[in-house]
């Protein structure tokens, strides 16, 4: 059996992945009205956003050592079986959220489902440099993308509808289960590696094959791939323009990730119900910029652009988007322009975010991605944690100003670390 565009059946299965990621960690913040009242219901506000922040802090530390780890299980054994590992551990983990008493057993299982669900983005990132040529390599990973967006905008008024039905602890057992019926297409549909997937047809295959050889900056073909050893990876000052990135960019998704609901209940006064209706606009315009900044990229390669200025423009454009936005943030109305504002915020950082996480395939040979998006993605994470334990004290007052500032800052030193550290973003060659 011969199966046309294999590739983007397995770029398709992975958005879905992400789309069923950002339901389970999406289940926590939108229930939180509900779950505070019942496990912490003698707390001040100011005490239940801290112990939000703590829970939310121990989730993106976990995450953040999850890249790295899965980063290097990814390269091991797989993107076939390193999906499965992740998305069984993290169903399991949704659902023992139901289990819950307090603080340190929310911490434990929102430590394990952080862990699990970090390796849906190096698995992905790996996935897209197995199966898609340099220059669909941004539109692979913007569908990829929009699966997080799409999951932003299904997740909340599901979670929200599911409530009217069952109680928040059954909420995470029908969410935390559907992660098991994924597993079961993705180990009949990815066999193998498009090289000797059984199921693809051979014109497809090489053009798959052929279009992953990296072409050098005096537009000779070069079959030679740069897998440099963690260490020699860490010495590249082009790794660390990616990691840098990464670790400016991160926060900012997150802080919406995170906050939307609790802002939209703490500014708004918005019950379970009320942020069902508001909550998933933002994620809107995620979807959207993930398709758009893939299809940028697509577009200027196949017109003649080089990676390396084919990415640079288009990071850059998305940063320059969210920037205004961020600081109209500081005084944006009502709820529905606020959350319209969200929407463009989101739209520039998923234009952006599909153009950075394909620098490791950019840079790197397929023996190597896995590790340096990894990193990258740990210390994406790492910034996040930053972030997140500020907002309670920089939002003490219920003014959310000073987050969306710093948000700002953000988006300028990713570009800069682009731009600085990374001077042309082309396959690396070993040094003498």
């Amino acid at each position: 059996m011969k199966l046309n565009g294999l590739r983007w059946w397995v770029i398709a299965l992975i958005a879905l992945a992400t789309i069923i990621n950002y339901i389970d960690r999406q289940t926590l913040s939108v229930l939180w009205p509900e779950i505070v009242e019942d496990l912490f219901p003698d707390e001040s506000a100011l005490e239940r956003k801290q112990i939000y922040a703590n829970i939310s802090i121990v989730f993106v530390f976990a995450y953040a050592f999850g890249q790295a780890i899965f980063g290097k299980i990814f390269d091991w054994i797989g993107t076939r079986m390193g999906f499965v590992l992740s998305i069984g551990v993290w169903s399991i983990a949704t659902i023992l959220h139901a289990f819950t008493q307090g603080v340190l057993s929310l911490s434990i299982v929102r430590a394990i489902l952080g862990v699990a669900e970090a390796g849906n983005w190096p698995g992905a990132t790996k996935a897209n440099a197995e199966w898609f040529p340099i220059n669909e390599r941004a539109l692979a990973q913007g569908i990829f993308n929009s699966g997080a967006a799409i999951g932003g905008i299904v997740s909340i008024p599901m979670i929200a509808f599911l409530t009217v039905y069952f109680s928040w602890q059954m909420v995470f057992v029908v969410v935390g289960a559907i992660g098991f019926l994924w597993i079961v297409p993705w180990i009949v549909l990815v066999k193998s590696p498009p090289g000797k997937h059984p199921w693809i047809t051979e014109e497809e295959r090489q053009y798959i094959l052929t279009g992953q050889k990296a072409v050098t900056a005096d537009n000779t073909v070069s079959d030679d791939e740069y897998n440099p050893s963690t260490g020699e990876l860490l010495k590249r000052k082009e790794s660390w323009g990616v990691i840098l990135a990464s670790a400016a960019i991160d926060p900012i998704w997150w802080l919406f990730v995170f906050w939307i609901p609790i802002y939209l209940n703490e500014v708004y006064g918005m019950d379970v119900k009320s942020i069902g209706i508001y909550g998933w606009v933002p994620y809107v315009g995620a979807m959207f910029g993930a398709w758009f900044g893939g299809l940028l990229a697509q577009n200027r390669l196949k017109s003649g652009w080089d990676a390396n200025k084919t990415r640079k423009l288009v990071i850059t454009l998305g940063c320059l988007i969210m920037l205004p936005a961020l600081l109209a943030m500081a005084n944006p109305g009502g709820p529905v322009t606020a959350v319209l504002i969200m929407a463009v915020i989101l739209f520039g950082f998923q234009t952006a975010i599909g153009n950075v996480q394909t620098l490791p395939s950019d840079l790197l040979g397929k023996q190597a991605v896995g590790t340096l998006a990894g990193f990258a993605g740990m210390a994406a994470k790492l910034g996040a944690v930053g972030l997140t334990s500020l907002v309670p004290f920089l939002t003490a007052d219920g003014n959310y100003t000073p987050a969306f500032v710093i948000g700002a800052s953000l988006a300028v030193t990713a570009v800069l670390s682009v731009w600085v550290l990374i001077p042309r973003i082309e396959q690396l060659k070993p040094k003498a």
